[in-house]
């Protein structure tokens, strides 16, 4: 080899990692910088069509008043003694000088039972001091009067509290995930150098991820919240070392068969980048069927979370590669490959022959019908337990998985004022229609009083007060039922408020999730065909998946109700579960399936399930305890959702990697033999007829 070609050996991955440096340290910091571009209120993720958008929309337009609402609440206090309104009223001088309060803070209103009282203070949106840092020196400003309580809620309280909540997406979420990440790494390389490595690309290419986000999401083209900002966290983190582990594994297979480290790595990544980049381009294709979503919540996931695996991907096919080439053998230090001649592929990878996945292979090869029917029938009645899954909803007092002041505030409220205190229904209706709407208003079930507003045009604004908590399921059959009944009036009469848009955001859910599941599953069917030439092999690895997910489901059902006691879900819990599970889910099948092909070609299909699933069981499994591990993170971030996700991804993550990769997908592979890659001819190689 001429000395130039020697030089570039050396100089094309060294400027690789010099070039991904320079990434590191200039996205690096994005990454704790997300939450600045990050938006957290349900409006917000409302597309323009949904009728409480409308009324948001006319009711900004009718005033320039553009305040969230907070409520102070003082409880177990004489609200019938002039000094506790005296108090009250003192405390509510303050806030009204703080900086961010806009407009006219409300007196003092005592309840009923003469036990409590409360007040609106107006926090502007428009510029000035973010609404979190308002409400915290608002709750500074007020006090307990008398030996009582004291809170602020309502929908600027829980905005600060949810933005709270999430403010651990920058720090202890990712903590906690590279820690528990390079715990399995440290297990399975038993090396301090890989490890430290493959964290090392997985981090630069979350920088590069955090990096593009911002931008977008700075500029406006999309929105960012706490959970996508979350999720496309984890799924780098997990993407990333999966792939690692992939290239690793041969690569260290590569260096017990060729002694010239350069070339070792030049094979491997020719074999690895296949399914690495199948695996990656069925995630991203998946993430991006939520494009197809009316929800911008939804919507913007998609191109987060594809970000985020093509950042991924790019590390793991430039970085990595350029790395382990540079350090060789010591990258695996104390336990380096074996030399060709010194040692045998087996003796590096014994499990092939008769370790736990040789042992794992020889149970498939000996019982592969009753096994894969077997298990069929295990997951199909776990499956059968989806009814019980509940996922219409959930109050946004049922949110937080610790006990926040907001939700304190809002129990409070209900306990001496009317539920819907603080958080109105909005009504919106031509001028010359007001007496009837009002009369239908006040009228239904639910409502306690309602009342015009002046306005300076031909419409007019009605706000009426429920007598159930605003977020509660009660509260949105109220404002169900006042549309249908409003709608006898005129079609142009428009309910929105804080309950109207937790009710439109769990219609267009349910609508995304029946519309967007059938999509992912064609859209993934198709990019197994183009990978494994056949259609009954990558019908059979969706159906596989499919049925996984339904028994992962299944077990959520039960374990959220009966273990947990958690009140439901959001209807996006099962969609973006979906997503993630068969998307990742159908890339350890292609992991195994593409190497299953690859030894098929030579040794015929049956031969070559059992070296595939041999050769490729301990990467797998090591791959699914880091995605599991990684998605279990998102657990520390109390809130009810992401802990939800958490568990679906994780636990289903495990049981296809533990029994729909490691039994149900081989064994029935063996039991059709070649009739598995139909309609494509027959593999060639020593077990060609072995259909």
């Amino acid at each position: 080899m001429s000395l130039s070609a020697t030089r570039w050996r050396w100089l094309l991955p060294a400027a690789l990692v010099i070039v991904w440096l320079t990434v590191g340290s200039v996205g690096g910091p994005f990454a704790g910088k997300l939450s600045e571009v990050s938006e957290n209120d349900n409006a917000a993720f409302l597309p323009s069509s949904a009728e409480s958008t409308e009324v948001a929309e006319a009711r900004a337009a009718s005033s320039d008043d553009d305040t969230i609402p907070a409520v102070v609440i003082w409880e177990d206090v004489d609200a019938t003694a002039a000094a506790t309104t005296s108090d009250a009223a003192a405390q509510l001088a303050a806030v009204a000088e703080l900086p961010g309060v806009a407009g006219e803070v409300s007196p003092p209103i005592p309840a009923e039972d003469g036990e409590a009282l409360t007040a609106f203070v107006p926090i502007g949106t428009d510029g000035g001091p973010e609404v979190d840092a308002v409400v915290e020196e608002t709750r500074g400003a007020v006090a307990g009067i008398g030996g009582g309580a004291v809170y602020v809620t309502g929908p600027a309280g829980f905005a600060a509290d949810l933005g709270s909540a999430f403010s651990g997406i920058d720090g202890v979420l990712l903590v906690v995930a590279l820690s528990v990440v390079l715990v399995i790494l440290l297990v399975v390389y038993r090396s301090p150098v890989l490890p430290i490595v493959v964290l090392l690309s997985a981090l630069f290419g979350l920088g590069l991820a955090a990096w593009a986000v911002y931008q977008l999401a700075d500029a406006g083209t999309l929105t960012l919240n706490g959970q996508s900002q979350g999720i496309m966290s984890i799924l780098v983190v997990g993407a990333a070392t999966d792939y690692a582990l992939l290239l690793v594994a041969r690569y260290r297979e590569q260096l017990s068969q060729q002694d010239d480290r350069f070339a070792a790595m030049a094979t491997a990544l020719r074999r690895a980048a296949g399914p690495i980049l199948a695996s990656g381009g069925t995630v991203i294709a998946g993430v991006l069927c939520l494009l197809l979503s009316d929800l911008n919540s939804n919507r913007s996931l998609g191109p987060v979370a594809a970000l985020g695996i093509g950042a991924s991907l790019l590390v793991a096919l430039t970085f990595l590669p350029a790395v382990l080439a540079l350090l060789g053998r010591a990258a695996f230090w104390p336990f380096r490959p074996a030399r060709p001649g010194r040692g045998s592929v087996e003796d590096e990878a014994p499990e092939a022959r008769r370790g736990l996945w040789g042992g794992v292979a020889r149970l498939v090869a000996r019982r592969p019908r009753p096994i894969w029917v077997g298990v069929t029938v295990a997951l199909a009645a776990l499956a059968a337990l989806v009814p019980m899954f509940e996922a219409d909803g959930v109050s946004e007092t049922d949110l937080f998985l610790d006990r926040v002041e907001a939700v304190a505030g809002q129990e409070a409220l209900s306990r001496h004022y009317p539920g819907g205190s603080g958080s109105p229904v909005v009504v919106v209706a031509d001028a010359a229609d007001t007496e009837a709407v009002v009369g239908i208003v006040t009228a239904t079930n639910g409502i306690s009083d309602a009342a015009p507003a002046d306005t300076p045009d031909d419409r007019v604004i009605i706000e009426a007060t429920l007598t159930d908590a605003a977020d509660g399921d009660a509260a949105i059959g109220t404002v169900r039922e006042l549309r249908t009944a409003l709608d006898d009036v005129s079609s142009d009469v428009l309910v929105g408020g804080r309950t109207a848009e937790l009710l439109d955001s769990n219609e267009i859910s349910a609508r995304d999730r029946t519309v967007i599941i059938p999509i992912v599953l064609v859209v993934i069917l198709l990019v197994l065909i183009v990978l494994l030439r056949s259609v009954l092999a990558p019908v059979l690895l969706v159906l596989t998946v499919v049925l996984s997910f339904g028994a992962t489901l299944g077990v959520a059902a039960l374990v959220f109700d009966q273990v947990l006691g958690w009140p439901g879900a959001d209807p996006g819990v099962p969609l973006f579960a979906f997503v993630f599970l068969v998307a990742l889910g159908i890339d350890y099948n292609i992991f195994l399936m593409s190497r299953v092909r690859e030894e098929s070609l030579e040794l015929g299909t049956r031969p070559g399930v059992l070296r595939g699933l041999a050769v490729t069981g301990g990467v797998i499994t090591s791959a699914g305890l880091v995605l599991a591990a990684t998605f279990s993170a998102l657990a520390v971030i109390p809130i009810l959702f992401l802990a939800q996700i958490a568990f679906l991804v994780a636990f289903g993550v495990l049981l296809d990697t533990f029994v729909v990769r490691s039994l149900l997908v081989p064994a029935l592979a063996y039991d059709l033999g070649s009739r598995v890659w139909w309609p494509s001819r027959r593999l060639g190689g020593r077990g060609a007829g072995d259909g």
